[in-house]
C-alpha cells in the first residue's frame, strides 16, 4: 500500500505535549537512546537490533506500508519514543496502532494519551476509520492497562499468535475502538489530559 492509496494517513499530528511527526534519518539518534533502556525494548523484539527495526521502520514509511510516528516532547524538542498506524485495510476502513514505546521519564506524564488521543482523532475524523484495533503481549500488564484505559474494548487473547525472538511463543490480547465507541473515549481522554495539566 502506498500513500496514494491511502492518503494523508502519515502526517504530522500535533498536541499541546506531544508531536507525532513521520519517522525521518533526523530522529535516528534520539529513538536510539529511547530504546537502549531495557524497559523500553522489552515488549518489542529482545533479539531484534535497533539497526534493524529503524531500517525497516524508514522502509515501511517510505513504502506507505505502515505508517511510523517519532513522538516529540514539543516543549523541549525532545525525541522521547515511537508510535505507528499497521494492518492497513482502507477498503474496510480499519487499522492497527502499535510498535508504541515511550522513554520511561515520560510515563506517566499525559504523553502517551495526548499520543492515542491524535492517533484516534486522525484516524476516526480525517481518515474515516470505522475501527482502530491494539494488540499486545498478553502478560505485558503495564499495555494491556494503558488499554483499558483509554478505554478500548477487550476482544480476547489469541493463543500462541506469534513466534516472538527472544521471547518465545506469544499470547497475543486484542482490543478495539470502533466509531461508535470514539465519541465516549475522546471525551474520556480528554478529561485526563485536563487532569494532567492540573498536576
Amino acid at each position: 500500500m502506498t500513500e496514494a492509496h491511502w492518503p494523508g494517513l502519515l502526517t504530522r499530528l500535533e498536541g499541546e505535549r506531544v508531536v507525532l511527526e513521520p519517522i525521518a534519518p533526523a530522529h535516528e539518534a534520539g529513538l536510539r537512546a529511547v530504546t537502549d533502556d531495557a524497559r523500553v525494548w522489552r515488549w518489542i523484539y529482545p533479539d531484534l537490533s535497533f539497526d534493524d527495526w529503524f531500517a525497516a521502520a524508514l522502509h515501511v514509511a517510505e513504502t506507505g506500508a505502515e505508517a511510523p510516528f517519532a513522538t516529540i516532547e514539543r516543549a523541549s524538542g525532545e525525541v522521547i519514543g515511537s508510535t505507528r498506524y499497521l494492518a492497513l485495510r482502507k477498503v474496510h476502513r480499519g487499522l492497527e496502532i502499535g510498535w508504541t514505546f515511550l522513554a520511561p521519564g515520560a510515563w506517566g506524564t499525559g504523553a502517551n494519551v495526548e499520543a492515542k488521543l491524535l492517533m484516534l482523532r486522525h484516524a476516526f475524523d480525517d481518515l474515516d476509520c470505522v475501527r482502530v484495533e491494539f494488540k499486545t503481549h498478553a502478560a505485558n500488564e503495564r499495555s494491556r492497562c494503558a488499554l483499558a484505559a483509554l478505554p478500548a474494548q477487550f476482544e480476547g487473547v489469541f493463543r500462541k499468535h506469534m513466534l516472538v525472538p527472544g521471547l518465545g511463543v506469544r499470547d497475543s490480547a486484542y482490543y478495539a475502538i470502533v466509531d461508535d465507541d470514539w465519541p465516549a473515549v475522546r471525551e474520556n481522554l480528554e478529561r485526563r489530559l485536563k487532569t494532567h495539566a492540573a498536576a
